[in-house]
């Protein structure tokens, strides 16, 4: 009997130890770290605002060389290594962002990943994107699931070493104390009030800093618009539909009388991919330019607007669920970064062109643009708005410089962004 009970206990402290320490034996995630580290630039399959990672370990110098660039490009450039400078001025040099918290074996794990990748797009070689398009994690719910099963097998060791404990007791002649219930043991609910207090910080917390911001947020439109076929199949320019990315400080959402510029020829959904909403369900795309006819006030059968009694067209505007929000203390002009900086639309609003269903890509936290701040070096020369900066022209003009960022000429005072 006492073997028995030595060995629950061990066992008991062997099955908690596990579980305090599961993610100790979880193995890197490769796509979750690509997605969350290196989507917003690079594609496994094909050039993006860097090169297709596929097979970069074969083409680079030698792993530990992969492993400073990828934790510190700029220090590898400042090195004068000839193969880094050679993809730092191929890529309108532009640094790569430095990743000094990712390790080694993260890092061999990205590469892991995109070496699998397999083209299944339908024809342009590129990977579907996951149903909702958000980044997802694979394992992770088995490694949930193997938590809750060791957590439940720690409770009935313990439950067993209760017992034992108890059946020596008596047979011994040892008095037993009557076992307090869990709900009303002090120990517990001090623990489980701390539990509670630590949680609802974190998710107030938490809340406060977001501040209604939503990644992945993807809303359900009253049409559905898919930017795969416009942007990505039939390669319509982002500028046509949001005109004043370049020109104002909002993108502008489209009325329905620029949908209708083409939409008056194209009355059905001929393309050969399904349309195919987050959830899975498959829409008639020809149904959904019918909804655009009705909010337009446009007649398909006669081929001419239908009119109020007025003589005005019969239109509605089209309610678009707004998927991007900042706060209202935040300024952000789409013109500065769309015509000064030459920042790409899928910089922050990830591969539109592959999307469905767009959802929001980027955080849109404070962290997020100081960074890119920091690293993004604008397009100084031949540009008279930044002709004041006679400084940076010198350095530049006499090769003690190599760009100027976002940074040098102000981009992280405050009052550039809050007002």
């Amino acid at each position: 009997m006492p073997m028995i009970r030595r060995f629950a206990q061990r066992a008991f402290i062997l099955i908690c130890v596990l579980c305090l320490n599961t993610s100790a034996f979880a193995q890197p995630d490769g796509k979750a770290l690509f997605k969350t580290n290196c989507a917003t630039c690079h594609n496994p399959l094909k050039e993006s605002t860097g090169p297709a990672l596929q097979g970069v370990d074969g083409r680079v110098p030698s792993k530990e060389w992969m492993y400073k660039w990828v934790k510190n490009s700029a220090g590898v450039i400042a090195s004068g290594d000839p193969y880094a400078v050679a993809i730092y001025n191929k890529y309108n040099k532009t640094a790569m962002t430095a990743f000094p918290n990712l390790s080694n074996e993260e890092i061999d794990a990205i590469i892991t990943y995109v070496n699998s990748v397999k083209p299944v797009g339908p024809g342009d070689g590129t990977p579907q994107p996951a149903a909702g398009g958000a980044p997802q994690q694979e394992g992770g719910w088995v490694y949930a699931v193997l938590t809750g099963v060791l957590l439940l097998l720690g409770i009935i060791l313990w439950r067993v070493n209760s017992g034992l404990r108890q059946a020596a007791h008596r047979k011994e002649g040892i008095p037993t104390e009557e076992e307090i219930p869990l709900y009303r043991n002090k120990i517990v609910i001090a623990l489980t009030v701390i539990v509670l207090l630590i949680t609802g910080g974190y998710w107030m917390v938490n809340g406060a800093i977001e501040m209604g911001r939503q990644q992945n947020y993807q809303p359900e439109q009253p049409i559905f618009y898919s930017h795969k076929v416009h942007a990505g199949v039939n390669q319509v320019n982002c500028l046509y539909c949001h005109a004043g990315a370049e020109k104002s400080r909002q993108a502008m959402i489209p009325s329905s009388n620029v949908c209708m510029n083409c939409h008056m020829q194209i009355s059905e959904y001929t393309g050969t991919d399904k349309l195919i909403t987050a959830e899975g369900r498959e829409v008639n795309g020809t149904e959904e330019i019918h909804k655009l006819y009705e909010y337009a006030g446009w007649d398909a059968e006669k081929g001419t607007y239908k009119r109020k009694a007025n003589g005005e067209i019969d239109a509605k505007p089209i309610p678009w669920t707004k998927i991007h929000n900042l706060a209202d203390h935040v300024y952000f002009n789409h013109s500065q970064h769309v015509s000064v900086g030459k920042v790409q639309c899928q910089q922050c609003h990830g591969n539109i062109q592959d999307m469905d269903e767009v959802y929001q890509f980027s955080p849109l936290s404070m962290g997020w643009c100081i960074n890119c701040h920091r690293q993004t070096k604008v397009q100084f020369e031949s540009n008279n708005y930044y002709s004041i900066f006679e400084k940076y022209h010198h350095e530049l003009k006499n090769g003690e410089r190599e760009g100027v960022t976002v940074e040098d000429i102000g981009g992280l005072e405050c009052q550039r962004c809050h007002y």
